[in-house]
């Protein structure tokens, strides 16, 4: 079983606008405990967790086994800048990082492509939530690429 996550990803959940049934991907989990504590909120709802090393996916799926035996968590080894929906998966509802270099302006050169991948993965209504400290900042993406919206989102995250 894992560990409960810290005070701080704990208000980051608590953040969430979680509801029974949501689909939701967490960006960046690292050994799973936002993931975990997601999963456990959300009644009927379905959580996919992706981050770009594998040794943190072992170590997530390890401490998730409860979690995944529900069906409700599942892990991908994968970066977001190369996030792809499988053909028969459905869009999320809700996605979320927590200090991701994508996403957080240590690596712009990858926030571009890393936005599309999430517009992409997201509902028309969907919305992503960015880790940005205090408070936890919130912007809807629209799930079409190249939207009006999404390059302002964009825009925003990219400036130094």
């Amino acid at each position: 079983m894992g560990t409960k996550p810290s005070p701080r990803l704990s208000a980051i959940v608590a953040s969430l606008p979680l509801r029974p049934g949501i689909r939701v991907l967490e960006i960046g989990c690292g050994t799973g405990a936002a993931a975990r504590e997601v999963a456990r909120r959300i009644e009927g709802g379905r959580v996919l967790a992706i981050d770009r090393s594998a040794k943190a996916i072992a170590a997530a799926i390890a401490k998730s086994q409860s979690e995944i035996a529900s069906g409700r968590l599942s892990y991908r080894h994968t970066a977001i800048e190369m996030f792809e929906l499988a053909d028969d998966e459905p869009r999320f509802d809700l996605a979320f990082a927590v200090r991701v270099g994508a996403l957080d302006g240590r690596h712009p050169e990858l926030a571009e492509r890393a936005l599309d991948r999430i517009a992409t993965a997201l509902t028309p209504a969907g919305s992503l939530i960015l880790d940005g400290g205090d408070p936890v900042g919130a912007a809807a993406l629209s799930a079409r690429a190249g939207s009006p919206f999404l390059q302002q989102t964009a825009d925003r995250l990219l400036e130094p």
